[in-house]
C-alpha cells in the first residue's frame, strides 16, 4: 500500500490557489471585490498580457493599517466575518479570507496601503506566499496590489491558459461584471494601455448599462420593477425585438454579486414565451435585492451560485417583472410554476362546404397554366384566402405514421387487395422508386412541395430539402463560398470572448463567405455576407456563429467547420411563404427523388409519402 505523506503548507497552498484562482480573470474578479468591501469609490483595473504579466487594481477604499497588512495574506484571513454568525448573513461581496492567500501563493505581489487618517502608508512584497519586505512608505489614501507574473511557479497551470488576447477578454468581463453589479462605484478598466470601459459611478443602473454595454444595447432595453414577497427585481429587459442569438446578454446580480443561475434564466425566458423569436434569447440586467439571511452565498469556492430561501418568490419576481415589463401582465395565479397541465384545446366545428369533390377538369383550372407533358406541371395560381380552419385542418389531414415494427418482430401478414401498406421514407431511396415519373402539383401552405407519383403523394419540406442542398455544398467545396458586398457595411459589436473567437476563427467565417474587418477592440465591420443570405440577417446570424465556437472550443476544426456550416445552410434556405419558381421546386423535387437528399442537416426528414390506400382509409372509401 503506498505510503500516505502530508503535503507542506506551500503545496496544499498551491493545491488551495487552484480551486480560487483558475485564471487571470478570477484574480480580477478576487481584488475589485476587495476594493468594493473596503468601501471605494473609485477603482482602477490594469491588466496586461492577458492578466499573466501584470495585474494591478487601485482603490480610494478605507486602507489597512500596517499590523493589517502583514496578515492578510494568510489563509482564512479576513475583516468582514468574526464567527460563525456572520455566515447566516453575509452582506459582503467576499468572506471567506482566501483570495489574496490564493492570489499571492501563485505570483509576485506587492501591496501598497494607507489607512484612511494616518500620516503614511506600507509596502509589503511577497512571493509565493512568503513576506519578503515590509516597510514604511508614502502613498495616497486607499490600496494599491501589483499581481506580477501570475502562475510563474505552477507550470501545469501556465500550460492550459489561453492566448494573451482571451485571457485578457475574459478579465475585462470579470471587470465589466464588477462595475455593473455595483452603478454606485466608478470603475476603469485599461488593457495593455487601452482603455476598455469606464463606468460613471453616480449610482443609476441606467448610466452604468449605458457606458458599459453601450448605447445600441440600452437602446433596446425596457425597464423592469417589482416587489414580491420581501424581494426586490430591478433592471431592465430587452424587447422582442432585440433578443440575442445567445444568453452571453443575460446579467444576474443578487445584492450587487454577479450570480449564474438556470432558474432565473428559466423564468426570464418563460416570460418571452410566444412573444421571442425561436431560437432568440432576450438579454437583461437584473438586479435582485433581498435581505441577506434569505441568500446563501457559501456555496461555490467562485461565489457565482447562490441558493435563496425563497426560491419561488424571486423566480416569480422575475417571471412577473418581465411581463410586465413587456406589457403583458399575468394574474399571479398563472405562474409558470403552478400551471395546471393544459388541456387539449378545443376543435372547432368543420363547416360543411369546406371540403368538396371536383372533377380532373375543374383541378385543372386551379392552376394558371395546364399541365405540361414532362415530368412537372406549371406553378399554381394564386390561392384564394382560406379560412383560420387549421387545428381542424391538422387533425384530419395528417394520418398517424405507425411506428416501425421491432427487428425480432415476425413479419406482419401480407396486406388485403385493395389495402396497401405506408410506404417508409426510405423507400425513396429505391432504384425502381426513383425511376417512377411524378407530377408536381404545387405548393401548400407556402412550406410544401406536393407530388403525384403513382399511387402516392409525396409531401417534401422545401425549407429542409434546399438546407441539405447547401450545406451539402458548403462540405464538400473546398473554395471559399460565393459572398454578396452590402450596399451599406454594417458595424457588429460583441462581447471580448466573442472577439477573440470571431480573430482566431476568421479564415472559417472567410470561407463561409463573410467579409469582416476589425473595428476598434470587440467591434468589426461587416461587408460582405454569404451570397444565399439575407443582409438583413447577417448580424444575428453572426450571433449565432459565435455562440456556436464558444460551444466548440473542446470540438476539432472539422466538427467546427460542420456546425458553422449548418447554421449558415439553415440562414440561407428558402424560408416558409418565399415564393419559389416551378423550377425551383422541380429541381429540389428530383434532388429528392434522387435519393440525394434525404434529411436535413439537423436530422429532420424532407419528405413524407402518403399511399392512396393510406387517403381512400381516411375517407372512409375503404375499410
Amino acid at each position: 500500500m503506498p505510503q500516505i505523506n502530508i503535503l507542506s503548507p506551500h503545496v496544499a497552498d498551491l493545491i488551495a490557489a487552484g480551486e480560487v484562482v483558475e485564471r487571470p480573470a478570477s484574480a480580477v474578479k478576487e481584488l475589485l471585490e476587495n476594493a468594493v468591501d473596503a468601501g471605494a469609490r473609485t477603482v482602477v483595473a490594469e491588466i496586461r498580457a492577458g492578466g499573466r504579466e501584470l495585474i494591478r487594481v487601485t482603490d480610494d477604499g478605507c486602507g489597512m493599517a500596517p499590523e493589517d497588512a502583514g496578515v492578510c495574506f494568510l489563509r482564512h484571513a479576513t475583516s468582514k466575518l468574526r464567527d460563525e454568525r456572520g455566515l447566516e448573513a453575509i452582506g459582503t461581496l467576499g468572506f471567506r479570507g482566501e483570495a489574496l492567500a490564493a492570489v499571492s501563493a501563485v505570483s509576485r505581489v506587492t501591496l501598497t496601503t494607507r489607512l484612511r487618517g494616518t500620516d503614511s502608508g506600507v509596502r509589503v512584497a511577497v512571493q509565493a506566499g512568503e513576506i519578503l519586505s515590509m516597510e514604511e512608505c508614502g502613498c495616497p489614501e486607499g490600496t494599491t496590489i501589483q499581481v506580477r507574473d501570475l502562475f510563474y511557479n505552477t507550470p501545469a497551470r501556465q500550460k492550459f491558459l489561453g492566448s494573451d488576447r482571451s485571457e485578457g477578454a475574459a478579465c475585462v468581463q470579470a471587470a465589466l461584471r464588477c462595475a455593473l453589479g455595483r452603478p454606485d462605484v466608478s470603475i476603469r478598466c485599461l488593457r495593455d494601455g487601452q482603455e476598455e470601459f469606464f463606468s460613471p459611478g453616480d449610482g443609476q443602473a441606467a448610466s452604468a448599462v449605458y457606458a458599459l454595454l453601450g448605447r445600441d444595447f440600452s437602446a433596446g432595453m425596457l425597464p423592469l420593477e417589482t416587489e414580491n414577497e420581501g424581494v426586490t427585481v430591478t433592471g431592465f429587459v430587452s424587447a422582442p425585438s432585440a433578443c440575442r442569438g445567445n444568453r452571453s446578454a443575460q446579467y444576474f446580480f443578487c445584492n450587487g454579486r454577479p450570480i449564474r443561475s438556470r432558474s432565473l434564466q428559466a423564468a426570464l425566458e418563460q416570460a418571452y414565451k410566444n412573444t421571442a423569436m425561436v431560437g432568440k434569447f432576450p438579454a437583461c440586467v437584473l438586479y435582485i435585492t433581498l435581505p441577506n439571511g434569505l441568500v446563501d452565498v457559501n456555496v461555490h469556492p467562485t461565489k457565482a451560485e447562490v441558493k435563496f430561501a425563497r426560491e419561488k418568490a424571486v423566480f416569480d419576481g422575475v417571471y412577473y417583472g418581465a411581463l410586465a415589463a413587456l406589457g403583458k401582465g399575468a394574474p399571479r395565479s398563472e405562474s409558470p410554476a403552478e400551471l395546471p397541465p393544459s388541456a387539449p384545446a378545443v376543435r372547432p366545428a368543420p363547416r360543411k362546404d369546406f371540403f368538396r369533390t371536383m372533377d380532373a377538369a375543374e383541378f385543372k383550372k386551379t392552376f394558371t397554366a395546364p399541365a405540361s407533358p414532362s415530368r412537372g406541371s406549371a406553378g399554381p395560381a394564386p390561392r384564394p384566402a382560406v379560412r383560420d380552419d387549421a387545428p381542424y385542418r391538422a387533425e384530419i389531414r395528417r394520418p398517424a405514421v405507425p411506428e416501425p415494427a421491432p427487428v425480432k418482430k415476425p413479419a406482419a401478414p401480407a396486406p388485403a387487395e385493395n389495402e396497401g401498406a405506408p410506404v417508409p421514407e426510405q423507400t425513396v431511396l429505391h432504384e425502381s422508386f426513383r425511376r417512377e415519373p411524378f407530377r408536381l402539383i404545387g405548393e401548400a401552405m407556402g412550406v410544401y412541395i406536393l407530388l403525384e407519383q403513382g399511387d402516392k403523394l409525396l409531401v417534401i419540406d422545401k425549407h429542409a430539402a434546399h438546407e441539405r442542398m447547401l450545406f451539402d455544398k458548403m462540405r464538400l467545396n473546398e473554395k471559399p463560398l460565393m459572398s454578396q458586398e452590402l450596399m451599406e457595411s454594417v458595424t457588429f459589436t460583441t462581447d471580448p470572448d466573442g472577439a477573440d473567437l470571431i480573430q482566431r476563427n476568421a479564415d472559417l467565417l472567410t470561407r463561409l463567405g463573410f467579409a469582416l474587418e476589425s473595428f476598434g477592440e470587440n467591434a468589426f465591420v461587416l461587408r460582405g455576407v454569404p451570397a444565399d443570405v439575407d443582409a438583413a440577417a447577417a448580424v444575428p446570424l453572426l450571433e449565432e456563429l459565435v455562440e456556436k465556437l464558444r460551444e466548440g472550443r473542446s470540438l476539432s476544426a472539422g466538427d467546427v467547420w460542420e456546425r458553422l456550416a449548418e447554421t449558415v445552410a439553415c440562414k440561407a434556405a428558402v424560408k416558409a411563404n418565399t415564393p419559389v419558381a416551378e423550377e425551383g421546386l422541380l429541381a429540389l423535387a428530383e434532388k429528392v427523388l434522387a435519393g440525394e437528399v434525404t434529411r436535413c442537416p439537423h436530422g429532420r426528414p424532407v419528405m413524407t409519402v402518403f399511399t392512396r390506400a393510406e387517403l381512400d382509409k381516411r375517407f372512409g372509401r375503404i375499410v
